[in-house]
């Protein structure tokens, strides 16, 4: 082996030259990230900006008067009207957001008590035809409604439940499961195998381990997907329009509040009352910001438990 030995100043020489190629890469990688940054910031901004405006302009056209919303748009109110409120309460508002909420007082937890126990079971226990079974729940996700309208309405209707509360309760549960299950497969399939082996040693049941030991563990998951069924039910419009209308004469209207939305804009028929319209938009919009805002960080804390596991 030939050593070669270098002279002081060229070993400097050497030196400066791999810190300068050093510092051109972490130059040229600091450009790229900045740049990545501005443009991944500059389109979240704007999006941000496309759906404020939005609900911006429509709460402050809740307290503007007719000509006030047709002069402009986003300008603040001469003088804060809360009228519109009131009658869009009295004109059926008021008794479509309590229809909503009796049918998903009961649909939401059904949904949420019925999936997570599919998605434990397909997850913890190894039976024949586990695999099957899973892919049938998930590939119910992949149909949209639009496809199952006509024999649904058949099927509710044989069953006599068409413009009932409970009809619409099992339609949603149904509809609801295939995301709850696939959702909640992948928390059950991660959670500690040694902590369900130890309640089996101290005598548990199935039922209890399920309830007391693994449905704990698996809250930011029930959370986070409980959320998402809070805001798909709330939103739904096309399976409410096709279940949830008078069958005769007699037959009560029991409208959801997105029908109801549409029913209002009916009601005023040429009479212009655009305030009335965004005060019921509000009101059936603010419940769903609240929820939203105020389980955001359980959420993000469940989303990114299901990527990290």
């Amino acid at each position: 082996m030939t050593t070669v030995i270098k002279a002081p100043g060229e070993a400097a020489a050497e030196k400066r030259a791999a810190g300068t190629g050093q510092t051109r890469g972490r130059g040229k990688g600091g450009s790229e990230g900045m740049v990545l940054n501005v443009f991944s910031h500059g389109f979240l901004a704007v999006w941000g900006i496309l759906i404020i405006l939005p609900l911006i302009w429509l709460v402050l056209g809740s307290f503007k008067t007719d000509a006030q919303i047709g002069g402009s748009a986003l300008s603040w109110p001469a003088h804060w009207e809360f009228d519109a409120f009131g009658r869009a309460w009295t004109k059926g508002i008021g008794s479509y957001f309590a229809n909503t909420l009796i049918v998903m007082v009961f649909s939401v937890p059904l949904t949420m008590l019925l999936g997570s126990m599919a998605a434990y079971v397909l997850a913890r226990y190894p039976f024949t035809g586990n695999r099957v079974i899973y892919y049938f729940f998930v590939s119910g996700a992949m149909f949209p409604v639009f496809l199952a309208l006509v024999p649904l309405f058949f099927m509710v209707k044989r069953l006599d439940m068409l413009n009932s509360y409970q009809g619409l309760i099992l339609v949603y549960v149904a509809y609801s499961m295939p995301f709850t299950v696939f959702f909640m497969h992948s928390f059950f399939r991660t959670l500690p195998t040694a902590v369900h082996e130890a309640a089996v040693i101290d005598g548990a049941s199935h039922t209890r381990i399920f309830f007391q030991v693994m449905l704990p563990m698996a809250k930011p998951g029930l959370i986070s997907v409980g959320i998402f069924n809070v805001l798909g039910q709330w939103n739904q419009y096309i399976l409410p329009s096709v279940l949830m209308q008078p069958q005769t004469g007699s037959d009560p209207e029991r409208y959801m509040l997105t029908q109801g939305l549409i029913q209002l804009q009916y009601q005023m028929g040429y009479e212009t009352d655009l305030p009335v319209l965004f005060a019921g938009v509000t009101i059936a919009m603010i419940p769903m910001l609240v929820v939203y805002l105020s389980f955001q960080r359980q959420i993000q804390a469940g989303l990114t438990s299901a990527t990290l596991k």
